[in-house]
């Protein structure tokens, strides 16, 4: 898609491309934008892209861009929407994590959510969500009626998707955390029960990225007979055979608004075990959850898991249902929703 032509777009995504946006936020954008023509041949689509978040001026420019266009719809990808531009718009809100636990976050952040982002979220023609526990934080925080959102799952990399063998078999059974280090991934409820499980089990722990000594506020793990191991930035493929080889993915968060590293593990068909608060919905009923602060339930269940592995037949059928062609589906029927709304 590109961001000229003569026809008028009956919608106009913005892209954004930056750092300022997590791994799991950019390849939202990135997805929807490269595959919304190939689904929705019956929308005119345009895509704006811009490499910043906040700058004063890329939003001016933003605006402006939009307002030459003159859609009849825009999808802005995160919450970073420009205050004027046109409307009716839809923006893509994944959580509120900043509001639920400010403690971890910029000061700076909160009163931007509450401020800004309340005032571009009440604007929206419509909000797009990943999972219904946000719908209530929307209300909850932003004042956002229930009614005005729509949810929609995400999806994940076709390389999860590809059954092939699995890595050869390490030299120790090993559990696996994907993502990030910041104090609500709660990494150290991990740490102490890879340290609390019993001491004849040997065992590694195995982290995406790198050794930068950040463990969320965590000191160093240590363990008799087990290696914490870091992974480094790793490919959608590589991920996803390393995810095979795990005994588990232990996904120990306080709030997600989807959590994608679960919906990958569950598509490639390792067990989860996940924070009751971060397992999002769709995959709720199929994996091993408890409480976030419950630090010796955790152990209790990965002690479970190496003696007997999890059955998740189900949570792999899921999981293989979701997939960045049916989120841009399903994106697509809120834009005719829409668009059929305005022709009235």
């Amino acid at each position: 898609m590109s961001d000229a032509g003569e026809a008028r777009p009956d919608v106009v995504l913005d892209l954004p491309r930056t750092r300022q946006l997590s791994v799991g936020m950019r390849a939202y954008a990135e997805e929807l934008s490269t595959r919304l023509p190939r689904v929705a041949p019956d929308l005119r689509c345009t895509t704006v892209a811009r490499t910043s978040a906040l700058d004063r001026h890329e939003q001016i420019d933003l605006a402006l861009r939009l307002r030459r266009l003159r859609p009849r719809l825009v999808h802005h990808l995160s919450v970073y929407a420009p205050l004027a531009g046109p409307r009716p718009y839809i923006v893509t809100i994944h959580d509120l994590i900043h509001l639920r636990f400010p403690a971890y976050f910029k000061r700076s952040v909160g009163p931007y959510y509450r401020t800004v982002v309340r005032f571009v979220a009440r604007r929206a023609a419509r909000i797009i969500t990943d999972d219904e526990r946000t719908v209530g934080d929307l209300e909850r925080f932003l004042g956002v009626q229930p009614r005005h959102v729509r949810i929609v799952p995400l999806g994940t990399d076709d390389a999860y998707h590809v059954d092939t063998e699995g890595p050869a078999a390490a030299q120790r059974p090993y559990f696996i955390y994907s993502g990030n280090r910041r104090e609500h991934k709660n990494l150290v409820a991990l740490l102490r029960a890879w340290e609390g499980l019993d001491p004849s089990l040997a065992v590694d722990l195995a982290l995406t990225g790198n050794d930068d000594g950040d463990f969320g506020g965590a000191p160093r793990p240590q363990r008799a007979h087990g290696e914490l191991r870091f992974l480094g930035e790793l490919s959608a493929p590589d991920l996803a055979q390393r995810y095979r080889g795990a005994v588990a993915l232990v996904y120990p968060s306080l709030c997600e608004g989807f959590g994608l590293p679960m919906l990958e593990a569950a598509a490639v068909g390792t067990p989860v075990i996940a924070s009751s608060e971060a397992v999002p919905g769709v995959l709720r009923p199929y994996v091993q959850t408890f409480a976030p602060h419950d630090v010796a339930a955790l152990v209790r269940t990965m002690e479970r898991a190496l003696a007997q592995r999890i059955d998740c037949a189900d949570a792999r059928r899921i999981a293989r249902a979701l997939t960045w062609d049916r989120c841009a589906e399903r994106t697509a029927e809120v834009y005719r929703e829409l668009l059929a709304e305005e022709r009235r």
